[in-house]
């Protein structure tokens, strides 16, 4: 019985461990876009999108391939040139959706940035990236 309590304080305190390494992959992503979004760098956050994503930068809404994706937001990061990139949340939702929401800043200011994920052939895919204005 001791050892059944053992193992639910785990799951309940790591709830991943259920999931395979769900959690890893989902730090991995993250972590590879907060990076790319720290130094400007679309073509390193491309890698990790869609063949088709969706972009709503600042109120401009459109779907994109992910090489005019990569292109659109290039444009952006020249204008809007990161100082830095932190999340607020990140967590995935029932039927293995993730989504994370942080802050961008800039030199005139901040953006708040929603990204949205699910898995595609196995792997975790940018399927949404939405810049609004705090």
């Amino acid at each position: 019985m001791k050892g059944i309590g053992i193992k639910i304080f785990f799951f309940l305190l790591f709830p991943s461990i259920g999931n395979g390494n769900t959690y890893a992959q989902n730090e991995s992503l993250f972590a590879d876009v907060r990076l790319a979004l720290n130094t400007g760098s679309s073509r390193e956050l491309s890698q990790h999108f869609h063949d088709n994503i969706q972009l709503n930068v600042i109120g401009e809404l459109g779907n994109y391939s992910k090489a005019h994706a990569e292109i659109y937001l290039k444009e952006f990061f020249k204008k809007h040139e990161p100082i830095n990139f932190e999340y607020v949340i990140q967590r995935t939702s029932k039927g293995d959706l993730k989504y994370a929401i942080g802050n961008y800043v800039h030199s005139e200011g901040t953006y708040l940035v929603l990204i949205r994920a699910k898995k595609i052939d196995g792997k975790e895919k940018i399927y949404m990236i939405d810049f609004s204005e705090e």
